[in-house]
């Protein structure tokens, strides 16, 4: 029978793997990590606490869409969470912390992690079906998104408490891994194939979706005179997608990758050298969510600025009703909220005007 550490101290582990803890990590190079760590967790806290506060307080955001949003980023202010406590436990601190410490700080930044990719995915999918019946919101009731959340959650702290619970090399350590050395190898490769896997899907998603819309305007624009807004609608869309797109492979698939190769025991691939800045660029996803999918919106940025400004509004657009008015329906935008406003809903809801009422559950 194989021998168990569980009481082992990481010191143990991070020896027989030869793995790098970061002793040289020290002086100006650490502080500069440290510095820009603190930052960026800074402005994930602010940001994201802006974006919930403001779809609490506009009650134009009390849709699905922006429920969702709302959860994106609170799962991104608890990744804020996981990287302050990450910082505090990582370099040489590494090899003093207990297993279990080890396995809290790990724990933390999957469940943060897989929080914001399962969230993105509902996102993709929300809209998804919101375009291909040709509404601004979803059918999606307040029950159906609560529980959707619940889900999600749900998802993400299982997947951040799997190693914990048994998928792991204490009691087996030849199958330990070198970036994780309380990991079983086999756990790395299917956490990173799971991802990548879902984030193929998201890329699925927002293709058919892209064409879905290209197709609708085409048509629309051969049986009307077409607005420039219309015919501009494609590009606009095609904007935000590769922004969604863009960040997500930029920020996450390096990382992804190192995991898997270090899953499948790549012990030339100098994995070791690029891991703190993989997991500094999976940081600025945090970053870049609020920027990407409440800054473009003309309205949440609004609402965000009076917050912040702190500036006394008319009162009349809080009292105004949850349901958007058909002249709003009509109305053109930019933002990555309400794209579809400007091709499909332009040419659709606007000539069947009972339409966008009854997405509003």
């Amino acid at each position: 029978m194989n021998e168990c550490y569980y009481d082992k101290h990481m010191d143990f582990f991070y020896n027989r793997t030869k793995t790098d803890t970061a002793d040289e990590w020290t002086g100006a190079q650490l502080i500069g990590v440290l510095c820009f760590g603190t930052f960026f967790c800074l402005f994930i806290f602010i940001s994201n606490s802006l974006v919930i506060a403001a779809v609490v307080k506009n009650k134009r955001f009390h849709f699905p869409f922006y429920y969702l949003l709302a959860n994106l980023a609170a799962a991104d202010f608890f990744a804020g969470i996981a990287y302050v406590f990450l910082m505090f436990h990582t370099g040489p601190v590494s090899k003093t912390l207990t297993v279990n410490r080890w396995f809290l700080r790990q724990g933390l930044l999957d469940t943060s992690l897989t929080a914001s990719l399962v969230n993105l995915l509902v996102i993709a999918v929300e809209r998804h079906m919101s375009i291909m019946r040709m509404k601004i919101h979803s059918n999606l009731t307040k029950k159906r998104v609560t529980f959707l959340i619940i889900s999600i959650w749900a998802i993400a702290i299982f997947m951040g408490a799997v190693p914990t619970l048994g998928w792991n090399c204490l009691c087996d350590i030849t199958v330990c891994s070198s970036l994780a050395p309380i990991y079983s190898r086999s756990y790395l490769v299917f956490w990173s194939v799971l991802n990548l896997v879902v984030f193929f899907i998201m890329v699925v998603v927002y293709i058919r979706i892209y064409m879905y819309v290209q197709r609708k305007t085409n048509v629309l624009s051969s049986h009307t005179s077409g607005s420039i807004s219309r015919r501009r609608t494609p590009v606009k869309l095609m904007k935000t997608v590769m922004t969604v797109l863009g960040a997500f492979v930029v920020c996450w698939t390096p990382g992804l990758v190192v995991l898997l190769l270090d899953g499948l025991n790549c012990t030339d691939c100098g994995i070791q050298n690029v891991k703190r800045w993989f997991l500094l660029l999976a940081l600025l996803n945090s970053v870049m969510n609020p920027i990407i999918y409440s800054y473009k919106d003309d309205e949440m940025w609004a609402t965000m600025k009076r917050m912040i400004c702190c500036s006394s509004e008319d009162k009349s657009q809080d009292r105004r009703s949850s349901r958007i008015p058909s002249t709003v329906l009509c109305r053109s935008t930019d933002t990555s909220g309400h794209y579809i406003e400007d091709g499909i809903i332009q040419g659709t809801i606007c000539g069947k005007g009972d339409l966008g009422d009854k997405g509003n559950s």
